[in-house]
């Protein structure tokens, strides 16, 4: 388990903007390849349902992050939109997951997050985790309306993230979902914080809208074609199904992203001990198990 150590996150007082970052991949293949991968890994990717297994390293503790995702999900989108040497973006870097497979893969890569803990815990993931390569992986406590003042266009062959979704975890916990009801989340707020910068405090119009801004200035840094790949459920809100995937299309689409690909993050073999919810007289699939990504590119501007 990791504990935070303290740490002086002094906010950005050693950044340069913009960043001096690579972002030119240092492999040898050829120019029409969009990753370095073979034809038989390839064909693993082409698959439209993805299942994946926790490691040593992964986080899973609510008390330290309250949603995270394995090591082993970013790293299969991060091998399978970018080479060796290139630029990988996380706006919303969390836990730090991002950024230490981004290290693992020998890809540049930057992260931001409102949050001076998780900025620390980045950091010191990426210290426990440290390989002999050229590549550097970069933490930033600062709000991602910023990002552009960091990165300069057609910089970023990826951007990879799972941002917060609207206010689902701005309320307390019923575990209804759960066989075992009171696991010691029965009741608690598990929101990242209450800043209100943080999109995980607005319902869901408002976070959409958030959303559509930051990305809207996040698409001149993409590299043509390049893309964005975006982690998202459905949530359940007094008996109604509350569609982020479906908003944050809509949105993207009408901030000039295009949609290539929806992937089914299949979870059932990480989450234990579901509970029988709905039964026996209201059916509903459980955003517990299954999870999108959204996988958005940026056009090519017409000649």
């Amino acid at each position: 388990m990791i504990e935070l150590q303290p740490t002086d996150v002094k906010k950005n007082s050693h950044i340069s903007k913009p960043l001096n970052i690579n972002h030119v991949k240092t492999c040898d293949c050829e120019p029409n390849h969009i990753n370095c991968l073979t034809a038989k890994e390839w064909l693993k990717c082409q698959l439209g349902v993805w299942k994946f297994n926790y490691e040593g390293r992964d986080i899973r503790d609510k008390e330290i992050h309250p949603a995270t995702f394995p090591i082993s999900l970013s790293k299969r989108v991060i091998e399978l939109f970018t080479h060796r040497g290139e630029l990988v973006l996380d706006p919303f870097v969390g836990s730090g997951t991002t950024l230490v497979a981004a290290q693992d893969l020998d890809r540049n890569a930057v992260g931001f997050d409102l949050q001076e803990k998780y900025i620390a815990l980045s950091k010191q993931r990426l210290s426990n985790t440290r390989l002999f390569n050229q590549s550097q992986q970069l933490a930033i406590q600062d709000d991602a309306r910023n990002i552009p003042d960091y990165l300069s266009p057609e910089t970023i062959s990826l951007i990879w993230t799972s941002p917060p979704y609207a206010n689902l975890l701005n309320r307390k916990r019923t575990n209804k979902s759960r066989r075992i009801r009171n696991n010691g989340q029965l009741g608690k707020i598990e929101q990242y914080s209450q800043d209100d910068r943080d999109l995980g405090t607005k319902p869901l119009d408002e976070y959409t809208k958030a959303m559509g801004d930051i990305f809207e200035r996040l698409l001149p840094l993409l590299k043509p074609r390049a893309h964005c790949v975006i982690n998202v459920p459905d949530m359940w809100w007094e008996d109604h199904r509350i569609t982020i995937h479906v908003a944050l299309i809509e949105e993207l689409r009408k901030r000039g992203y295009e949609l290539r690909n929806i992937i089914i993050w299949d979870r059932t073999n990480i989450v234990n001990q579901i509970g029988i919810f709905g039964w026996p007289s209201n059916y509903i699939t459980m955003g517990v198990t299954f999870e999108y990504l959204l996988d958005f590119w940026r056009p090519e501007m017409p000649p």
